[in-house]
C-alpha cells in the first residue's frame, strides 16, 4: 500500500500519541478537578478524604508518567503495566465492571496497551535481528493476537439495532470488518478502513469542544473522544505493525 510506503516512519509515533491521549487527558483533568474527582471517590466508597486523595494522586502521576515514558520510548513495558493497573482502577473505583459499555471500551483500550507492549518487546529484540527467535517471539504474536481481539470490543459498542438502511449497511460493514482484524486477514486494509470509519464517527459524535464547560456532557463527550482516540491509536499500531504471528496473513506466507 502506498499510503504504509508514505508514513512508515511516521506512523507508529502518532499511534502511540493517539494510544496515550485518553491517559493523557485524564491525568491532566485529575489535577484540575482534584477536588471533585476525591469528593466523588469519597462519596461512592465512604473511604475518606485521605484513601480519596491517594486514589487521585495514584491516577494522576501513574497516567502523566506512564504517557511521558511511552513518548519517550524508556521503560515502555513497565509504563504499560502501570497503565493496565490504572485500567484495573478506574474499572474497580468507577464501578465500570456492572456497565458493559464501558467495560468493553476498556477492555478495547487494554488491547491498545498490550500492541505497545509488543511493539516495545520488538524494538528490544532488534539488537538481534536474522537470528531466529521462534521460542522468543511467541509472546509477542500472542500479545498482538489479544491485542486485535481486545481492540474490536470497541466496535462492538457501536452497532445499532435500527431497522433503517444504513445503520443496517453499518452493522454488515463495521462487523465484516472487526472479524477480518480479530481473525487477521487484509489486516492492516481493514484496520486503516476502521480507522477512518471510526475517525469521522468519533468527530462527528464526540464534539465536545460544541458544548460549554460547565455542562457535564462537555466532560463525558471529552472522556468519550478521547477514549475512542486511543483505540484508534491501538488499530493504526496494528496498520503499522502488521497482525503478528497468528493471523491468516501469516499462515498464508506459509501456503
Amino acid at each position: 500500500m502506498q499510503f504504509l510506503r508514505v508514513t512508515k516512519q511516521y506512523l507508529p509515533h502518532v499511534a502511540r500519541l493517539c494510544l496515550i491521549s485518553t491517559f493523557l487527558e485524564d491525568g491532566i483533568r485529575m489535577w484540575f478537578q482534584w477536588s471533585e474527582q476525591r469528593d466523588y471517590i469519597d462519596g461512592t466508597w465512604n473511604c475518606g478524604y485521605f484513601l480519596a486523595s491517594i486514589f487521585v494522586v495514584i491516577n494522576l502521576f501513574g497516567q502523566l508518567s506512564g504517557c511521558i515514558l511511552v513518548l519517550s520510548r524508556n521503560f515502555v513495558q513497565y509504563a504499560c503495566f502501570g497503565l493496565f493497573g490504572i485500567i484495573a482502577l478506574q474499572t474497580i473505583a468507577y464501578s465500570i465492571l456492572w456497565d458493559l459499555k464501558f467495560l468493553m471500551r476498556n477492555l478495547a483500550l487494554g488491547g491498545g496497551l498490550l500492541l505497545l507492549l509488543a511493539e516495545s518487546r520488538s524494538e528490544g529484540k532488534s539488537m538481534f535481528a536474522g537470528v531466529p527467535t521462534m521460542r522468543e517471539s511467541s509472546p509477542k504474536q500472542y500479545m498482538q493476537l489479544g491485542g486485535r481481539v481486545l481492540l474490536v470490543l470497541m466496535f462492538m459498542t457501536l452497532l445499532h439495532f435500527d431497522m433503517n438502511f444504513f445503520s443496517i449497511l453499518q452493522n454488515i460493514v463495521g462487523t465484516a470488518l472487526i472479524i477480518l482484524v480479530a481473525i487477521g486477514f487484509k489486516t492492516k486494509l481493514a484496520a486503516l478502513t476502521l480507522v477512518i470509519w471510526l475517525f469521522g464517527i468519533n468527530i462527528y459524535f464526540n464534539a465536545f469542544w460544541t458544548i460549554p464547560a460547565y455542562k457535564p456532557m462537555h466532560d463525558f463527550l471529552k472522556y468519550d473522544f478521547f477514549q475512542t482516540m486511543s483505540v484508534i491509536g491501538g488499530l493504526l499500531l496494528v496498520v503499522a505493525l502488521g497482525p503478528g504471528g497468528v493471523s491468516m496473513d501469516e499462515k498464508k506466507k506459509e501456503w
